[in-house]
């Protein structure tokens, strides 16, 4: 039997799985007619009217995004289940504990190099970190080892410790 915490984890978890199916698959045309009347009322120069904003984020990112995200929603369910269980010991559940923790300041390191990257290089980019590794999956028509070399160093300039790095850019 479901305890009511493990439901209500479902539960907000399908919700935010059917949220962003919704939000992934609705048309870019719905997303710029609800832009485009915003900027026309920001617009007070004589710039022309050809101004359009795209927000598109790759297919590939969300997509790995959403299964790195269901991967390790069901790791932290196993975890909390494990906390959450009578029969298992106090060094059990504060191992449990410890991983859940460290799960959550994994993904908050890769949102931090995702947005330092997008803001250094201009690039949508995918980040996991796994143990030493660091895996860079950026956006780009032209692969450019220049590039890709600058964004080890700055990957590499957050951690104390020596990771590998990979960078792997897709279009």
């Amino acid at each position: 039997m479901i305890n009511k915490q493990s439901l209500w984890f479902l539960t907000l978890f399908s919700l935010i799985l059917v949220l962003s199916v919704y939000y992934i698959t609705m048309p870019n045309e719905l997303l710029l007619t609800n832009n485009s009347n915003y900027l026309d009322t920001e617009e007070t120069s004589g710039e022309s009217d050809d101004t359009k904003v795209t927000i598109e984020e790759s297919e590939l990112l969300v997509t790995m995004r959403v299964n790195l995200e269901e991967e390790r929603s069901e790791t932290i369910a196993d975890l909390r289940s494990t906390l959450t269980n009578e029969e298992a010991t106090s060094e059990e559940k504060n191992n449990a504990y410890e991983q859940i923790k460290y799960i959550t300041n994994l993904k908050g390191q890769e949102e931090a190099l995702e947005e330092k990257i997008k803001q250094e290089y201009g690039l949508d980019c995918f980040i996991k970190i796994d143990n030493n590794e660091v895996k860079v999956v950026a956006i780009k028509e032209n692969h450019d080892s220049t590039l890709a070399n600058n964004i080890m160093k700055t990957v590499q300039g957050e951690f104390e410790n020596k990771v590998y790095v990979t960078v792997k850019f897709e279009k």
